[in-house]
């Protein structure tokens, strides 16, 4: 899951700051307002990617997605990309999820083989 979640938050980090490149064209935002809200998301998609394994990494990947996509209200190009981002989080955190078990399964069914091939040894 980890591999998977922490791909679409690296692509995340480039929409933000392309996103930001096109905010900062708004005549009512100031380049520093857009620099620091898109730098802080940024940050954020960065950090996650070392604590999506840990208990709330999941929930603080959701709520920058619904952060993503409200700032559709700035770029409104964002709220497309939000809502694609939205997707293919789910799908990172559900598919993730079935990999990393399915893993634990070959790695179990591993470790019987090796045990029963010792004993027969």
């Amino acid at each position: 899951m980890r591999t998977l979640c922490s791909s679409t938050l690296i692509g995340e980090f480039f929409v933000i700051g392309f996103a930001a490149l096109v905010a900062m064209k708004a005549p009512d935002l100031s380049t520093a307002t857009v620099w620091l809200v898109s730098g802080i998301a940024m940050f954020l998609c960065v950090a996650l990617c070392g604590v999506i394994t840990r208990p709330g990494g999941i929930a603080l990947g959701w709520a920058l997605q619904i952060a993503l996509i409200a700032s559709g209200v700035f770029v409104p190009t964002m709220y497309f990309l939000g809502a694609v981002f939205a997707a293919l989080w789910w799908a990172s955190v559900h598919y993730g999820r079935k990999i990393d078990e399915a893993k634990a399964r070959f790695a179990a069914q591993a470790d019987r083989s090796a045990t029963s091939g010792a004993d027969t040894a």
